[in-house]
């Protein structure tokens, strides 16, 4: 499960480095943030269980930030 945590910071960095390129700079320091959170919790050998919670955890904050952003802040199309 560890391994899995450091394929998504590759995934992330991918993501992040075509933003970059793409001069999308907020974007691709949310990603680069993304790949350190995740490699750093790759190597840190916790138990399955926690790592499942974690990535829960992400995924709830991600979707609710996601979410939050397309409706107030971005507003309706006109």
């Amino acid at each position: 499960m560890a391994r899995m945590f450091r394929v998504l910071g590759f995934f992330t960095l991918t993501i992040g480095l075509m933003a970059f390129a793409a001069d999308m700079l907020e974007m691709a320091l949310l990603f680069f943030f993304q790949t350190a959170f995740f490699v750093v919790l790759g190597y840190l050998k916790f138990t399955e269980r926690t790592y499942i919670l974690l990535f829960w955890a992400y995924m709830i904050i991600s979707f609710s930030g996601f979410s939050y952003w397309t409706v107030f802040v971005m507003g309706n199309p006109l």
